[in-house]
C-alpha cells in the first residue's frame, strides 16, 4: 500500500526533499541530549508522542544485542545505547537520512554501539534480545505487517520486542494480528495503554 503523501517522503530511501538541518534538544528516558535532525525524515522538529510513549513504559533493555525498527533520527537507538553502552545497538531505516543522522547523533554522543543499515543490509544471522520500534503505521497494513514478519522472528529466545501504536490508527487490530500470526513460541500481550497510545510486548519463549 502506498504511504499517504504527506507521509511517504520518509519512507524511502533518498528523500526528493531539501535538506533543512537543524539542532534539537529533547529528553530520552530522564537524559537530556541535543541531536541533530533534518527535512524528509520522521517527527524532524521534536520527539513525536508514540517514542515518548514507549520511552516512558518499557523496562530496561535486557541482553546486549538490540534492534530500532524505523529509527529517523534515532531517538530509540540512542535510548538503548544510554542504557548498555556495552550492547551492540542494530538502528534499521529504509531512509538513508535518518541513518545518517541515526549514526552521527549516536557518535557525537559517544555511543559506539550504535549501527545503522538498510534493511536488507543486516547481516542475516544476527538475532536480537530486545527490540524496541515506533513502527511506521502509515505505510499500511500489508507494508506494516511484511515488516513485523520479517523482524520479530529474530527475537531470540527469551527476548521481549516492545512496540507503540496509537489506539486510533489499529492498536488493537494489530495485537490481534501479531497474536494470530507469530508462531506458537511467541506471547503478545498489551503492557500499557498511554494517552492513546498502546504499548504492545511481544516475549519468545
Amino acid at each position: 500500500m502506498t504511504p499517504e503523501p504527506s507521509a511517504q517522503h520518509y519512507f524511502v530511501s533518498d528523500p526528493a526533499v531539501a535538506q533543512k538541518p537543524r539542532r534539537i534538544t529533547v529528553e530520552l528516558r530522564g537524559r537530556t541530549v541535543e541531536v541533530g535532525t533534518d527535512a524528509g525524515i520522521f517527527s524532524p522538529g521534536a520527539l513525536d508522542k508514540g517514542t515518548a510513549a514507549l520511552l516512558r513504559n518499557v523496562p530496561d533493555p535486557r541482553g546486549h544485542s538490540f534492534l530500532d525498527i524505523g529509527c529517523g533520527w534515532g531517538p530509540l537507538s540512542i535510548a538503548l545505547a544510554q542504557a548498555d553502552p556495552e550492547a551492540s545497538v542494530t538502528a534499521v531505516d529504509v531512509n538513508e537520512r535518518s541513518l545518517a543522522l541515526t549514526s552521527a547523533n549516536a557518535q557525537e554522543l559517544g555511543l559506539r554501539g550504535v549501527q545503522t543499515f538498510l534493511p536488507e543490509d543486516v547481516p542475516a544471522e544476527r538475532t536480537f534480545d530486545t527490540i524496541w520500534s515506533n513502527p511506521p503505521i502509515r505505510v499500511g497494513k500489508d507494508a506494516l505487517h511484511e515488516i513485523l514478519s520479517q523482524w520479530l522472528p529474530r527475537l531470540a529466545p527469551g527476548g521481549t520486542a516492545w512496540l507503540v501504536v496509537q489506539k486510533n490508527l489499529g492498536g488493537d487490530t494489530l495485537q490481534r494480528w501479531l497474536r494470530e500470526t507469530l508462531p506458537e513460541e511467541f506471547h503478545v500481550r498489551r503492557a500499557a495503554t498511554d494517552k492513546g497510545f498502546r504499548i504492545i510486548a511481544v516475549e519468545r519463549g
